[in-house]
C-alpha cells in the first residue's frame, strides 16, 4: 500500500499544465489520484483522456467521474436531448478534438456516433469511473458529499459529481476529510481572485484552482497526517475573474 496520495484537481483540457504537475508525481510512493473534469474546454481535451486512461491502465491511477464526465457520457447515450446542455458547459472543445473538426453547424447524433465509432474506448472508461476513492481517513470525490445526512454514504450518485450547497456550506460532523474538485476555489475564499487551495478547517478541501478560466491546477500530496506537499501550475494566458 502506498504510504502517501498525489491528487491532481479539474484539468479540463489545460494538457500542458496536466503534464506539468505529473512532473511532480513519484509513482513509486504514491497513489495517483484524479478528480475528473478532464475535458471540456481547455486546449486540447482528447490529449487529457488519453492521459488519465495510460495513467489508469499502466500506472494503477484512479480517475474519479466528474460531472462533465456524466455529461458527456449523456450525450453519448442521449445526444438529439443533451446536445445543448453539454455544448452550453464547454463540450464542444471536447468533441471538436476528438474529431478534429472546427466550429459549425453538426447533427449531435451523427458526432455522438463518429466519437463511438473513432474512440471505442472512451464510453467504457467514463462509465467505469468510481465516484469516491477512500484512503485513510481520506474521501476523494468530485464534487462533494451531502452533508445534511446522518450517513454521507447515502449521498446520490448524482450528488457526488454536482453538489455544491449542502456540502461545502455544511459543517463536517464525519470523522472524514474530504478532498474535492469542481466548486473554483476562489468562489469559496472570501477574496474571489484567490485560486490557492480551501480549507475549511473542519475536514473539507477543494483543490480546484480554476485552471481552464485562468486559475491553477493544484497538485497535493497528503500522508495519513495531512498535506505534506503542495504544487500548482498558474494558467497566465488568460485573468481570472
Amino acid at each position: 500500500m502506498n504510504s502517501r496520495v498525489f491528487v491532481i484537481g479539474d484539468v479540463h483540457g489545460q494538457i500542458n499544465q496536466f503534464k506539468q504537475i505529473l512532473m511532480n508525481w513519484n509513482e513509486e510512493e504514491e497513489q495517483l489520484v484524479l478528480l475528473g473534469d478532464l475535458g471540456d474546454r481547455g486546449e486540447n481535451p482528447r490529449a487529457c483522456f488519453e492521459l488519465a486512461k495510460e495513467l489508469v491502465d499502466k500506472k494503477g491511477a484512479v480517475c474519479l467521474k466528474g460531472n462533465h464526465e456524466d455529461m458527456l457520457l449523456d450525450f453519448l447515450e442521449r445526444p438529439q436531448h443533451a446536445a445543448s446542455l453539454y455544448e452550453m458547459n464547454g463540450g464542444a472543445a471536447t468533441i471538436q478534438s476528438f474529431l478534429e473538426i472546427k466550429e459549425g453547424s453538426f447533427d449531435a447524433v451523427e458526432l455522438s456516433a463518429a466519437i463511438q465509432s473513432k474512440f471505442p474506448w472512451l464510453k467504457p472508461f467514463i462509465e467505469s469511473r468510481p465516484l469516491t476513492y477512500e484512503w485513510e481517513n481520506y474521501v476523494f470525490v468530485h464534487a462533494g458529499v451531502d452533508l445534511t445526512l446522518s450517513n454521507w454514504k447515502e449521498t446520490a450518485d448524482r450528488d457526488f459529481v454536482w453538489i455544491r450547497e449542502g456540502f461545502y456550506d455544511q459543517p463536517n460532523h464525519t470523522d472524514r476529510t474530504f478532498i474535492f474538485g469542481h466548486t473554483v476555489t476562489a468562489m469559496l475564499h472570501e477574496n474571489r481572485h484567490n485560486t490557492d487551495i480551501w480549507d475549511s478547517g473542519d475536514g473539507k478541501i477543494g483543490i480546484d484552482g480554476g485552471a481552464v478560466y485562468g486559475g491553477t491546477l493544484h497538485g497535493i500530496v497528503l500522508d495519513k497526517n495531512g498535506i505534506v506537499e503542495q504544487y500548482k501550475s498558474e494558467n497566465s494566458d488568460i485573468s481570472f475573474g
